[in-house]
């Protein structure tokens, strides 16, 4: 099924949404908050779904475990038929991306 560029956005904001429920177990914030998503690209076509994400250190161990989290939200958008999760470095991520409620929740200014 073919989507408007219209519904096409409202799909994004829902995917968004749902990636608000992903949360980093080391620090308690999802990771929309702390500024990992960078992307999210959802083919109208095909439901097929990319999201560009980073980490806060390129050796972040959790890597694996917030992509199957990924995964696991996106079965909640209905109009998402594939999800790849890309792992991006640049630009890097500071604490600048996170939002003002998360600098606010791990006590940064």
């Amino acid at each position: 099924m073919a989507y408007t560029e219209e519904q096409v956005h409202e799909i994004q904001e829902r995917i968004f949404h749902a990636l608000e429920e992903v949360i980093d177990p080391e620090l308690g914030i999802d990771i929309v908050n702390l500024g990992l998503i960078y992307e999210i690209r959802f083919d109208g076509e095909t439901g097929h779904t990319e999201i560009d994400m980073t980490l806060t250190t390129m050796g972040c161990p959790l890597a694996d475990l917030l992509t199957d989290q990924i995964y696991d939200a996106m079965k909640y958008v209905p109009e998402v038929t594939k999800v790849d999760v890309k792992l991006v470095w640049y630009p890097a991520w500071t604490v600048e991306k996170m939002s003002r409620y998360a600098r606010i929740a791990l006590g940064i200014r």
